[in-house]
This record gives structure tokens, C-alpha cells and sequence, in this order.
């Protein structure tokens, strides 16, 4: 697929304290990392900005890249954003599964930064024992984070769920900013974030460890889990 032109760029998007501190993070990635949009620029202010959002980490950070594609059937909400990351084949780049669902603001860019992270060190931001846990993984496990853009904690745990979609080719992770899209609280009956759900079953709430997300992923598998 090739990029859609979405028109200039214009101003970035962050002020001039926050593109340092990305610039800072992302300059030294060890790979490229590819940024790509699902969505329509001129359909909503989100998958505008958020458009507008890879766009200039693109132009202003090198090892990172950007494309936008037409929005798809099975996305219920948009923009959809995914972190892919280099094929040293030369060909399409390689999906992990990491996806952000609506734009991510506040201090859901810390998440991004931590899913660029994830995809572009293989999954080396996990534990070492997280990452032998997951190795042992041969069930599909879908993690959807509820969480909103002042959600400091929800931050903390999509730093571990990005990096568990990177080190299991079995395990992909959604950020949901459920503060623009209040109908997936409502799916889940959710009050509170952040809150994981792991395949659509087995519910966490606020800050989790990495091996409190484990121990929730063995309950979504286990034949006797509720």
C-alpha cells in the first residue's frame, strides 16, 4: 500500500519542551519504526490530528516513518494507529499487533514513545522472566486497555502490553482512549481506568505488573477460568 497524501503538515503538534524530550527517547532507536493511520484526515478532528501527529514525528525524528490508509470495516472507531516495525527482507513492514484506538493525547504520548520502544528493541523493554513466561504462550490473547489521556497509571500498564505484543507473535494490544469513545466502557461495563480486558473475559483493574498481566493472560486460557 502507498501513503495518501493528507496535505501539509503545518505546526507540530507539541510545544517545544515535549519534541525535545521525544527527540531525545526516539533519535537512538536501534531500528526504524513505522508509524501507520487508519482513518480519514477530513472525516474527524482526531484522525486529523493524529495524522498530523505521525507526520511530524516522521519529518522530525529519522529512524521513524509514517503512512495513512483508508479506514477499514472491522475498525469500530477511529483513527487506528499501529507501530510496526522494520522487515530486513525489504518487504511490508512487520505488524506485532500494537494499536491505539483514537489519538493518543496527555500523557498517552508517553505510551506511544513506549510502544515505539517496544517494537523497535523486540520486546527487550519486558522483564527477562515476562518475556520466558510468554515464550511458553500458544493461545491467541487480545489485550484491549481501556484508558484516557490524563490516565498516568493506564500509561504504565501499555508499557507492558505493547511490549508482550512484541515479544509473543501470539498476544496483540490495544490502547482504547475510552474518554472519546465512552461506548467501549460501556461494552465492558467499565467505571474506572485503566482496565484490561483480556479476550473480551477476564477483567484487571488500575496499575498491574507484568506478572499480574501473566497470571491474568493464564485465567483467559485456562478451561476453568470464568
Amino acid at each position: 500500500m502507498h501513503e495518501r497524501p493528507v496535505g501539509s503538515a503545518g505546526s507540530s503538534p507539541f510545544d517545544q519542551e515535549t519534541q525535545q524530550l521525544l527527540q531525545e527517547y526516539l533519535e537512538n532507536l536501534p531500528k526504524p519504526v513505522y508509524l501507520h493511520m487508519w482513518g480519514d484526515p477530513g472525516a474527524s478532528t482526531g484522525e486529523r490530528e493524529a495524522a498530523r501527529l505521525i507526520r511530524s514525528l516522521s519529518e522530525t525524528i529519522e529512524p521513524l516513518h509514517m503512512a495513512i490508509f483508508p479506514r477499514r470495516e472491522n475498525y469500530p472507531y477511529y483513527p487506528v494507529l499501529g507501530v510496526l516495525a522494520e522487515n530486513v527482507h525489504g518487504m511490508a513492514p512487520v505488524d506485532y499487533g500494537v494499536r491505539f484506538i483514537g489519538l493518543p493525547a496527555g500523557v498517552q504520548i508517553t505510551s506511544l514513545i513506549a510502544a515505539i520502544q517496544a517494537v523497535a528493541f523486540q520486546g527487550a523493554t519486558l522483564e527477562a522472566r515476562t518475556r520466558i513466561q510468554l515464550s511458553k504462550l500458544e493461545d491467541t490473547i487480545q489485550l484491549e486497555l481501556l484508558s484516557a489521556a490524563e490516565d498516568e497509571l493506564g500509561a504504565i500498564v501499555a508499557k507492558s502490553i505493547f511490549g508482550m505484543a512484541v515479544a509473543s507473535p501470539h498476544i496483540r494490544s490495544y490502547l482504547i482512549m475510552a474518554d472519546v469513545f465512552p461506548e467501549a466502557l460501556w461494552k465492558y461495563s467499565v467505571r474506572q481506568v485503566p482496565h484490561l480486558v483480556v479476550n473480551g473475559r477476564v477483567h484487571l483493574q488500575g496499575h498491574l505488573s507484568e506478572n499480574e498481566i501473566v497470571r491474568g493472560i493464564a485465567r483467559a486460557v485456562s478451561p476453568s477460568s470464568a
